[in-house]
């Protein structure tokens, strides 16, 4: 199936909706204490933060928790955190562009990203050629991407960005691709933990 980006929703279709509510890491790597006391970055992985110019998310196990409740008329409903949307407001202040990169094809996923405010492809079966696409149009190599993810489906990507995060809670076969892992795990904040490591990352610099 070809990816496709999500197109405009109105209203959830009879979906119930989102309920609210190539690197091994190392002694080097960026590492995260108790949430919103990030230790400082080493200078080397400031600098890759810093040549960032697009963040591509994951959504299930990343702006979720990878969980799914589904009713006996077999809609379904996930949660997510709603500290992210200021997060990627930060991000769009830094200059920063964002998307949604989903395997799944769902409508609960076009429903967050379009209140968000950010755009979306679904129906994924080869991501990383789909991050290669968007950074082309925006005229970036993969070096200025950075890539957030949790699961197998997500390594090619997290294998060829500048910046490879996953989240606290990512399967284990995923984590050491990772240069940053969470302190949050997916849908309890770790998108946001990433917004915010950014901006202090970028303020530091303009300082």
């Amino acid at each position: 199936m070809a990816c496709r980006p999500t197109k405009s929703i109105g209203s959830w279709g009879g979906t119930r909706g989102a309920v609210s509510k190539r690197t091994k890491i190392s002694s080097s790597t960026i590492c995260a204490t108790p949430r919103g006391h990030l230790k400082s970055p080493s200078p080397s992985l400031q600098e890759r933060i810093r040549a960032i110019r697009l963040i591509a998310f994951d959504f299930d196990g990343v702006f979720t928790d990878n969980k799914v409740y589904v009713f006996a008329d077999g809609a379904e409903a996930v949660c997510c955190y709603r500290g992210d949307g200021i997060g990627l407001e930060k991000l769009k202040r830094l200059g920063i562009a964002t998307m949604i990169i989903s395997t799944e094809v769902n409508p609960i996923v076009g429903v967050r990203s379009k209140k968000l405010g950010i755009p979306c492809v679904q129906g994924c079966a080869d991501k990383r050629a789909e991050l290669e696409r968007a950074a082309q149009e925006r005229g970036l190599s993969l070096q200025q991407v950075a890539f957030v993810g949790n699961d197998l489906n997500d390594r090619t990507c997290l294998q060829n960005v500048g910046f490879p995060v996953v989240v606290q809670d990512a399967h284990p076969d995923v984590v050491e691709l990772g240069l940053y892992r969470t302190e949050a795990h997916g849908g309890q904040g770790a998108v946001r933990e990433v917004c915010d490591l950014f901006e202090r990352v970028f303020s530091a610099s303009s300082s």
